[in-house]
């Protein structure tokens, strides 16, 4: 296990040169949508519930230098840590300040839920979070700077929101940015005022652009390609509709995704194992780590809106080459047996057998050498019954939106990824799997040790500089989380009263 400080490496935040230009330059790609991931439904419990300890009487009392100390020190670090955009004037008594530095303790360390407000596709709960044990040793030592300090996500890619957050809003304080109006696409070559505007508006979020100036020429291209790949759009050079309606998201809006995923690095444990897969769910992004240094990054395609890939953590225990696929009931009715009824045969022509369960009714299994889970799937336990899995879609990876599963996250090189995690179990050399896959026989290789898998919901993630990569919400999850955040507040604020 990692120890939880700052140089913790996360996706996307220290990844290599080749690496970072694979899981930025290309990253949404769909394929045409196919009946083809999601399994039977399983009876694994969801994550263990949050409890937020009451702090118990008596509580610390501070001396009037600490006092004084801890409420400067809130009021600066509520506004820093995204709590809020405006520091508090308000004067508080003893308890009333500890109390409120405990409540800011949880929200910054574990976050602002209850577990009722999770949607259960946020199968990911922050550990349970007792403030008071720690804060009472500081004030005995006189270390409430320290403390504040250490409350935070150890992560340098919750760091790297902070700093971000600061620099957009110094930029909506400044005013934001105006919107660029539509017309013609913006190409090498241009002059006039909306290439004057587009310069400016790039030079906002990119050091490297010179704001002046009304001819699209080769270093603009370049800047053009910068902000696509920011956005998570094809780098093609040219300003179109696509990109300037990615440039045309209001800053505040920028504000509420950057601050919607610090909250979400608040529900990841304390730790991280250095050896682990970790894929983001809103760039469809999968990167391996070894040792806590990545090593490998492939496109991926996650669900589709209406079939959310869910966040979770688990462990991936083995791989199924040449796995059957046992279709979902709700998949079969929606789309098989339609096709089968339309156009008689299509089952026996794509290896679709008709299992009789035993109780009048039927499912349907796709054979091996048929299966749309490709010749490889990753297993790992889960309340959703997800995995990942290869695909014979191959050509659905070219493109920039891939979005497109049933809740199951493909994969693009699922060979290479099978062989790196089976390279420390002694029975699955290389060419053993590659002998297995050739062979066509379904067989289970069990990993030697269980490799840790987080699918994370990643829509805005920066560079240590505060230079910010932003996705769409594709589940609008960014939106509902604010709402359930503020819903919680507000019923705090009224049961203060």
């Amino acid at each position: 296990m990692i120890q939880p400080h700052r140089k913790t490496r996360l996706l996307y935040r220290h990844t290599s040169s080749a690496t970072r230009c694979l899981a930025l330059a290309a990253l949404f790609v769909a394929p045409p949508a196919m009946a083809q991931d999601a399994p039977p439904a399983t009876d694994l419990p969801m994550p263990a519930p949050i409890v937020q300890p009451v702090p118990s009487a008596p509580l610390p009392h501070l001396s009037p230098a600490q006092a004084n100390a801890l409420a400067l020190l809130l009021r600066k670090d509520i506004v820093a840590q995204g709590l809020a955009d405006t520091e508090s004037g308000e004067t508080l008594d003893n308890d009333s300040l500890v109390r409120a530095a405990l409540d800011h303790a949880h929200a910054v360390h574990a976050g602002r839920l209850a577990e009722a407000d999770f949607d259960r596709n946020w199968a990911m709960r922050p550990a349970a979070y007792d403030p008071l044990p720690a804060f009472k040793d500081a004030v005995e030592h006189d270390r409430l700077a320290a403390w504040i300090a250490s409350l935070p996500p150890p992560y340098a890619g919750y760091d790297a929101l902070v700093t971000a957050l600061a620099r957009y809003r110094a930029i909506a304080a400044a005013g934001g940015w105006e919107s660029l109006t539509a017309g013609a696409d913006l190409t090498l070559g241009n002059t006039g005022a909306r290439v004057s505007a587009l310069r400016q508006r790039l030079a906002l979020e990119d050091p490297q652009v010179t704001p002046s100036g009304d001819r699209f020429d080769a270093a603009l291209v370049e800047a053009v390609r910068r902000a696509q790949r920011r956005y998570g759009l094809n780098p093609t050079g040219i300003a179109a509709a696509q990109t300037l309606a990615a440039l045309n998201v209001p800053v505040d809006a920028r504000l509420r995704q950057i601050k919607a995923n610090m909250e979400r690095w608040r529900w990841l444990p304390p730790e991280l194992e250095k050896n682990r897969v970790q894929v983001n769910i809103a760039a469809a992004v999968l990167t391996l780590f070894d040792g806590d240094v990545p090593v490998m990054s492939m496109k991926a395609v996650t669900g589709r809106p209406g079939a959310e890939t869910p966040m979770l953590t688990s462990q991936i225990h083995s791989i199924v080459l040449n796995p059957p696929w046992n279709v979902p009931s709700t998949i079969a009715a929606r789309e098989l047996w339609p096709k089968e009824k339309a156009h008689p045969g299509y089952f026996a022509r794509n290896g679709f057998r008709v299992i009789d369960t035993g109780d009048g009714g039927k499912r349907l299994q796709q054979a091996s050498d048929h299966s749309a889970l490709g010749k490889y799937k990753f297993d790992f336990a889960n309340p959703f019954a997800v995995y990942l899995h290869d695909t014979p879609a191959q050509a659905g990876f070219a493109r920039f939106d891939r979005l497109a599963s049933h809740g199951c996250v493909r994969l693009e090189k699922p060979g290479d990824l099978a062989k790196r995690l089976l390279d420390a179990t002694p029975e699955w050399p290389a060419d053993t799997i590659d002998a297995t896959v050739s062979e066509g026989k379904t067989v289970r290789a069990k990993l030697a040790a269980p490799v840790a898998v987080y699918l994370l919901y990643w829509t805005a993630f920066a560079t240590a500089n505060g230079q910010v990569s932003f996705r769409n919400d594709p589940y609008a999850w960014d939106g509902a989380l604010a709402t359930k955040i503020a819903a919680r507040s507000a019923r705090q604020a009224l049961a203060a009263r």
